[in-house]
């Protein structure tokens, strides 16, 4: 993985003069550019406007890129979350803020190893030097057990990180505000909390070893699914030890090479969890992207080819009452029942604010968002097979989705959208492009209707 970091500045005060002298250069340039073009006509000072918005953007990032640690993923959450509300420019630049980042090298990190395991535990295993990856806020070796042979991976917190979550959101809300990037609004300052939540939780190591062993214990007995094994014994707040599962990427040659109906299987093999997610267990994976997934191949005929689920510091459980409200609106949207989607929109200010005009609005994106669970009728014809299959790389639904939200008026209504609707939006989109990458031709109708009962 080539040059090591002998270090991590996980605080202090360079940390902070860092961040603040970026800030206040980003928003002195943007002012400086803003009154440059006092005596432009209106066209031109939004085109100079958003130019220097991106170019101020994307220094900033390249500053926080530089810091790395806990600073990187709030820039990642920006990245993810802030489409929703954040200048097309801003979400562009936070976007460049690269997960793979440089690696701690071997002989700072294996001394951490050792202070955390202690030395009889440490002594145990075998673990290589070279890490499988490096993340914002931890790395992964792989090991091994020396008395049985047993492969495990250890997924190692990088020191002081957790500690520097709360000032570093500070110091990103800080510089965000000074270089005049955000909204200033209650909205955002609440979207912010959600942010420090979700840190935290990804750092929460012995929360995330429960969340493995309830999902393996959800999955377990149904074999087109692999969750990896938790190892207590080599596990701490820092350290997170599982079994070593192989597998390949989802958007790998190895899956694309596949039959139609392998294909076919994993998809609705992923598509089936969502449900289950949302109809039986109120927890949801918020963060689907392709790292959190393998695929271990079988044979095409007598063994099957399994999904391996990785990564379950993102999983979230939802109040009761928010799920009982998107399984109501997920229902009378598939079902095609507008008045029902509609009057269901209550019970929470985000619905209980808006006009019913909005609500209309909000229940058309809704009907479009699940096209793909529906009995298809009113899909376009252009994405169905001969056999009435959905046809997910031809539906380009994500790009309708997001035409059609546009145009919603409640993006006028919403400084900052709920979050609950940002996570299940997100959800939708990783999911959607999970289907799109491995060309999956299904009618999902089937996979939801056992749930709608």
């Amino acid at each position: 993985m080539g040059e090591k970091l002998q270090q991590l500045k996980t605080g202090g005060f360079e940390r902070r003069w860092s961040l603040a002298k970026a800030s206040i250069v980003a928003g002195t340039r943007f002012a400086t550019a803003s009154a440059s073009t006092m005596f432009s006509d209106e066209a031109t000072r939004e085109i100079k406007r958003r130019k220097s918005l991106a170019e101020q953007a994307e220094y900033l990032v390249g500053e926080m890129g530089k810091l790395k640690g806990s600073i990187v993923k709030i820039g990642q959450m920006m990245a993810l979350y802030g489409e929703h509300f954040l200048p097309e420019e801003v979400t562009r630049a936070f976007h460049q803020l690269n997960d793979q980042t440089v690696a701690l090298d071997w002989s700072v990190i294996s001394k951490h190893i050792k202070q955390e395991l202690g030395d009889k535990r440490f002594n145990e295993l075998v673990i290589d030097e070279e890490p499988l990856g490096a993340a914002s806020l931890a790395q992964v070796h792989r090991a091994r057990r020396k008395s049985d042979g047993t492969e495990l991976v250890l997924k190692v917190q990088y020191p002081g990180v957790a500690d520097a979550i709360d000032s570093d959101l500070a110091l990103v809300s800080q510089m965000m505000r000074l270089a005049r990037v955000v909204p200033q609004t209650r909205e955002f300052e609440e979207w912010l909390e959600e942010v420090r939540s979700m840190m935290h939780r990804e750092v929460n190591y012995p929360q995330e070893m429960e969340t493995t062993r309830l999902f393996h214990k959800y999955l377990a007995g149904d074999e087109r699914y692999i969750v990896p094994k938790v190892y207590p014994e080599y596990s701490t707040p820092r350290i997170l030890a599982m079994s070593y599962e192989h597998g390949v990427p989802i958007n790998s040659n190895a899956i694309m090479s596949l039959s139609q109906e392998r294909r076919n299987k994993l998809a609705y093999a992923s598509m089936e969890i969502c449900c289950r997610e949302m109809f039986e267990w109120g927890e949801m994976q918020t963060d689907p992207n392709f790292g959190n997934y393998l695929v271990r191949l079988g044979d095409g005929v007598n063994t099957p080819d399994k999904i391996i689920l990785l990564d379950f510091g993102a999983v979230r459980d939802f109040p009761e009452d928010l799920m009982t409200l998107a399984r109501a609106l997920t229902k009378a949207s598939v079902l095609r029942q507008r008045e029902v989607l509609v009057s269901s929109m209550k019970g929470f200010g985000f619905f209980d604010e808006i006009s019913q005009d909005t609500k209309q609005k909000l229940a058309d994106l809704c009907l479009l968002a699940v096209e793909p669970f529906t009995e298809l009728t009113d899909a376009p014809k252009d994405v169905l097979d001969e056999h009435g299959n959905y046809i997910w790389a031809k539906s380009n639904l994500h790009k309708r989705v997001l035409v059609q939200g546009a145009k919603s008026a409640a993006t006028k209504e919403f400084s900052v959208p709920p979050k609950e609707l940002m996570f299940i939006s997100r959800k939708f989109i990783g999911a959607y492009t999970f289907m799109t990458v491995i060309d999956a031709r299904i009618y999902a109708f089937d996979i939801i209707k056992p749930f709608l009962k």
